[in-house]
């Protein structure tokens, strides 16, 4: 594409800058750009390459970081906002949108997917539900029509709140009145053969209950894990509990064959007083150790094997998110281009041999809460494009992972 060209020299300099360390298969970075003074595309791209990242998702089709990432091979997941997809139930908007959004960048730009909206079974809008499918579908269409049909996949994010019971890992279900909703996409996907897209975050697992959830269980360190009783299968972090949750959800409904990938994950390094963990410490430890993890290719004990795609969440800290300070520290990098912490030294990885946080060693088992299931619910803290966070309510009483 001509528009970028002229960038090519000069995305050489900046990306000599910053060395890369090791590169990391199926690991993607979110960018967000609610913010006023985040640097230029050009200069994220050196960024993305300095934490070994290989795709790149964004919450729209931004041109200039389009153009910025052009001839860089990676991989872009395109955003379709929220407030787009009621227009976008017309085919010739939908039609319009792919060739001013999409097509003007292809081949140069690695455009790969478009992701259809952001948690919208879970936004309690009837217009964004009923128009999600037939967007999907249009998209899909003017794709075809210019055959790129079998190059740019067509999916949507979903919060862990479609999920009405999660506890342990093999009961995962769709919540009942979604069912017919969500299955609808399900078989778009099946039919397509583009991935489902889940927003996980354990962090708030353990802001809801500390003393219950522990630390190292979130934080891939060493612990001695929890036990599915009804599939005999170990866990030795809750994201992996939380992506096979979602997993059972989709064998309970007959979806087995379809490929999950993690939209969005991560750790704030900052919050408010009230929002425990939130440190770069932590941060550090969930994101170093979640890439090592990630690298070895090992999948969840339900799909072991599996190499699903990540996309950690974000690239920067975004000063204007609204919510909670958490909200606004996400980043791995500050606006300067300077990291919050350094992902070149990974933390411990967990074993699953030693003592949990407070020092008990105890059998690992999955002990039954009182209401029969762990609730996974909507976190109100992310608002619009960026993606609603994801909570693992306690209710009464959450995981006692180790007690």
């Amino acid at each position: 594409m001509e528009l970028c060209t002229s960038l090519s020299l000069l995305l050489l300099l900046f990306t000599a800058l910053v060395a890369p360390v090791r590169s990391v298969a199926s690991i993607g970075i979110n960018y967000g750009q609610i913010a006023n003074n985040l640097p230029s595309p050009e200069l994220a791209v050196p960024l993305v390459k300095s934490i070994g990242a290989t795709k790149v998702k964004l919450y729209d089709a931004d041109p200039k970081v389009l153009c910025a990432f052009s001839k860089t091979g990676i991989e872009f997941t395109v955003g379709l906002g929220n407030e787009h997809l009621p227009r976008m139930r017309n085919p010739e908007e939908a039609r319009d949108w792919v060739r001013k959004k999409v097509q003007p960048f292809l081949p140069d730009t690695k455009i790969t997917a478009i992701a259809v909206g952001n948690e919208v079974f879970t936004s309690n809008n009837t217009l964004l539900v009923q128009s999600l499918v037939p967007v999907m579908e249009n998209l899909h269409t003017a794709l075809a029509e210019i055959g790129l049909d079998r190059q740019v996949a067509i999916t949507t994010a979903h919060s862990l709140a479609v999920l009405e019971t999660s506890y342990p890992p093999s009961t995962g279900r769709f919540r009942r009145n979604l069912i017919g909703c969500v299955t609808k996409v399900l078989d778009f996907h099946g039919r397509t053969g583009s991935p489902v897209l889940i927003n996980a975050y354990p962090y708030f697992a353990y802001q809801a209950s500390p003393k219950q959830v522990t630390l190292d269980f979130v934080l891939f360190q060493s612990s001695q894990g929890i036990l599915d009783p009804s599939t005999n299968l170990h866990y030795d972090n809750m994201l992996f509990a939380q992506i096979d949750a979602f997993y059972s959800a989709l064998n309970a409904l007959g979806y087995k064959n379809l490929s999950v990938h993690v939209s969005e994950t991560g750790w704030p390094s900052k919050g408010d007083p009230n929002e425990m963990g939130a440190t770069p410490e932590n941060a550090k430890k969930y994101n170093g150790n979640l890439i090592k993890i990630m690298s070895q290719k090992k999948g969840t004990p339900m799909r072991p094997g599996h190499d699903f795609n990540l996309y950690v969440f974000a690239l920067f800290n975004e000063n204007l998110k609204p919510g909670p300070a958490s909200e606004r520290y996400y980043g791995l990098f500050y606006p300067d281009g300077s990291a919050v912490y350094s992902l070149g030294i990974l933390a411990k990885e967990g074993t699953g041999n030693t003592t949990s946080s407070d020092g008990r060693g105890v059998p690992s088992i999955w002990p039954p809460p009182p209401n029969g299931y762990l609730a996974i619910t909507s976190h109100s803290g992310r608002l619009g494009p960026v993606g609603a966070l994801v909570v693992l309510s306690t209710a009464a009483a959450l995981i006692k992972l180790i007690f």
